[in-house]
């Protein structure tokens, strides 16, 4: 299997640009390799009600946080090249685009791919399509959902699965295979 790396961010309020925490698993050859987990002092800074409910943080979690420029220098070169996998990616990739656009960054073309949208296509019959129902079904455990770094695991999780099961090596052809089929 062909390596990637899944990603989620958490937003402090509802502008993408407001990362608040990034979770990042790498995975090659079907195996965790490595995760990187890290607070995020948010642009703008304020948290709202909702956002706070469903990931439990808030300013004084991220004040002395660095910004995303800050962590985003030391990932850069380990995503170069690789393909990024989130569930309902274009979240995860406009947050990321956001937050590039907010710090006058270059943003690379990043490859990403929704284990969400495959989920959709693959598993038809599951009551819903969220994070834990999928991460369930694909037998993966999700204790800490709406934590970046537990979310970006089952991600990685069910990515691998779907790899597993549909026999294919790479996000690319599972693509290829489950959502640009000819029908």
């Amino acid at each position: 299997m062909q390596p990637f790396a899944a990603i989620d961010f958490e937003t402090a309020n509802g502008q993408r640009s407001s990362v608040c925490s990034i979770g990042i698993v790498w995975v090659n050859n079907g195996k965790l390799i490595d995760s990187f987990y890290s607070l995020i002092h948010p642009i703008p800074n304020y948290y709202s009600h909702w956002c706070t409910a469903v990931h439990g943080l808030s300013k004084c979690d991220t004040e002395n946080a660095p910004a995303f420029d800050k962590i985003w220098t030391t990932l850069e070169s380990r995503l170069h090249g690789i393909p990024l996998i989130a569930h309902n990616s274009p979240f995860d990739e406009g947050c990321l685009r956001s937050a590039h656009q907010t710090f006058g960054l270059d943003y690379p073309e990043y490859s990403f791919f929704c284990t969400y949208r495959l989920s959709r296509k693959l598993y038809p019959q599951l009551p819903n399509h969220q994070l834990h129902t999928v991460s369930e079904y694909c037998g993966y455990s999700l204790n800490k959902h709406h934590h970046a770094l537990a979310d970006a695991e089952a991600c990685a999780h069910i990515m691998t699965h779907m790899l597993k099961e549909n026999q294919t090596d790479s996000p690319q052809s599972l693509y290829q295979k489950i959502i640009y089929k000819k029908q």
